[in-house]
């Protein structure tokens, strides 16, 4: 951050920075009162990239989890992982029994639609801190869908790549 000089700075999140969410709080106490973190900057714990990096190992985690519940608990192919992020569904109240309420909001990944949900949130930069500054907002799915596949199409045209299909997505899962 760059102090003073950006105070007022508004920028768009998919997740919340601070260090008072229960899970960010349960691993400073768990690993960092316990003298394992390697973060050399403590003051680091709760910021933009610590919590990415904090949502990112939840989602590997529950994807990984469900894979397991389908395929049994053992190391998982690409493809079976890949079949768990495809079904990792996390409503509110698993986001919250997770420690990460206001952290991120709930996602729905498919087969289909690898950013699940897509909402992200508003923060603006004080001085010293982040602070989140507007609800969570779903994006306009109605608009962007359309340019989104639109775009897809011709890339995948372009370098030769057949489509996947939601046949191709189950097809793990009906070998295993």
């Amino acid at each position: 951050p760059a102090g003073d000089a950006a105070k007022g700075y508004t920028a768009i999140t998919t997740q919340a920075s601070g260090n008072t969410y229960p899970v960010v709080q349960e691993i400073v106490k768990t690993v960092y009162g316990a003298g394992k973190g390697n973060l050399e900057d403590k003051s680091r714990i709760g910021s933009v990239y610590h919590n990415l990096g904090i949502v990112n190992g939840i989602l590997n985690v529950e994807a990984i989890r469900i894979a397991q519940e389908k395929f049994g608990h053992r190391t998982l192919t690409g493809d079976e992982v890949r079949w768990g992020f495809e079904h990792l569904k996390l409503d509110p109240a698993k986001v919250e029994a997770l420690g990460a309420k206001d952290l991120f909001h709930s996602i729905n990944v498919s087969w289909d639609n690898h950013e699940g949900e897509g909402y992200v949130t508003f923060q603006q930069w004080d001085g010293k801190k982040w602070n989140v500054v507007s609800d969570w907002i779903a994006p306009n799915w109605a608009l962007l869908r359309p340019i989104i596949e639109k775009s897809a199409e011709a890339y995948a045209a372009e370098k030769g790549i057949k489509p996947r299909t939601a046949a191709d997505a189950e097809a793990v899962a009906a070998t295993n």
